[in-house]
């Protein structure tokens, strides 16, 4: 696996990464170049339970995930260490706690019914985010095991299991508002999530394709709220178009558009 080169770490919380929107996108790239080139080459849908299993060496389980808060439902979580974590138990209708493996990814249930497909894919790609760019930040070591710094007091690390709930995929960052180093942490998850399932090399051209194809030739740029006809492109035909391509939700393809630079305005 190809290993994030840091540039620049948080040293207050845990050596976190400090990362750009582009590097997340180069370290992306390189994972894809090293994992299926093919999918540099051509727009189509990476299959994250093989990235996950196969390529990452992560172990997938399917649990219906206990949430504190009902309305804001635990979509996942990684385990970078062993760990319990609380579970519905259908059979005998009640919460228990179970014992999950190290280096193991968990997707509650609701996401994986047939027409979540979409949801499925991101989180499943969000979570591979946490754990190739943030394993050091919840164990001191490297994905591979090693030290990270063998001088750091980790004994007060953070809980080694990240819990991402819905509001943390296919989201992005309340502008005017600091974040935490935590909503860091799932923002840059989010940000690596785009950028392997719908990559810059084959996203950019695949969406000025499309503009030309529907006759849109004043820029690559659509700007909201001036035309009816062209807003119905921006946020329904290519979002559509990006959906059946890359297997991510109309959601997820907006987002990309708007920080992509095709769409200026609410989306």
């Amino acid at each position: 696996m190809v290993r994030l080169q840091l540039r620049c770490f948080d040293r207050g919380n845990n050596y976190q990464p400090i990362l750009s929107n582009r590097e997340i996108d180069e370290y992306a790239h390189a994972l894809l170049e090293d994992y299926k080139p093919e999918l540099l080459r051509n727009p189509g849908t990476i299959n994250y339970q093989h990235f996950l299993e196969s390529y990452l060496g992560m172990q997938i389980l399917f649990y219906d995930i206990y949430s504190d808060d009902p309305d804001k439902p635990i979509l996942a979580l990684t385990a970078f260490r062993e760990g319990k974590i609380k579970v519905f138990d259908r059979d005998n209708g009640c919460i228990k706690k179970i014992v999950i493996p190290a280096r193991s990814v968990v997707m509650d249930n609701s996401i994986v019914d047939i027409g979540k497909e979409h949801l499925a894919l991101f989180t499943g790609m969000h979570e591979a985010g946490h754990a190739t760019m943030q394993w050091h930040v919840y164990t001191g070591e490297t994905f591979d095991g090693e030290p990270f710094d063998p001088d750091y007091d980790w004994n007060n690390s953070i809980k080694p299991i990240v819990y991402c709930r819905r509001s943390n995929i296919e989201s992005r960052l309340t502008v005017g508002k600091k974040p935490t180093p935590e909503e860091w942490r799932e923002h840059h998850a989010d940000c690596f999530a785009a950028a392997i399932t719908m990559p810059n090399k084959t996203f950019r051209p695949f969406v000025t394709g499309l503009l030309r194809e529907h006759s849109y030739y004043r820029s690559t740029t659509i700007t909201l709220g001036k035309d009816e006809d062209w807003d119905i492109l921006a946020l329904d035909l290519l979002p559509d178009a990006i959906s059946d391509v890359y297997g991510v939700s109309k959601r997820a393809a907006r987002i990309k558009l708007k920080t992509s630079g095709f769409i200026i305005g609410k989306v």
